[in-house]
């Protein structure tokens, strides 16, 4: 068993308040749900109204697999066009 960690931190280009950076977010996470079979959720900076920090996990057989659909997330996030990807962190546990 293989499991990935996959933390976002992001640039948000809108939020004029903390209200909307959690609309944008929660359309983030949902469309990542819908697309990829990962747990995912807002983990940081919930009170900073620019940034937002994501968290994703993901359980499968093989690590390739796992790394490519984390690539595949972070180019969808970022083809939302309503953030950029400022930093990005990658675990991946091996278990037997």
């Amino acid at each position: 068993m293989v499991i990935g960690v996959l933390r976002l931190e992001l640039l948000l280009y809108s939020p004029g308040s903390l209200k909307e950076k959690r609309g944008i977010v929660r359309k983030i996470l949902d469309r990542c749900r819908v697309r990829f079979p990962v747990s995912c959720a807002e983990t940081g900076l919930q009170d900073v109204w620019q940034r937002s920090e994501l968290g994703f996990a993901l359980v499968g057989h093989k690590e390739d697999s796992i790394r490519a659909t984390f690539e595949r997330l972070e180019e969808e996030v970022e083809s939302s066009g309503s953030a950029i990807i400022a930093e990005r962190h990658v675990e991946i546990l091996h278990y037997s």
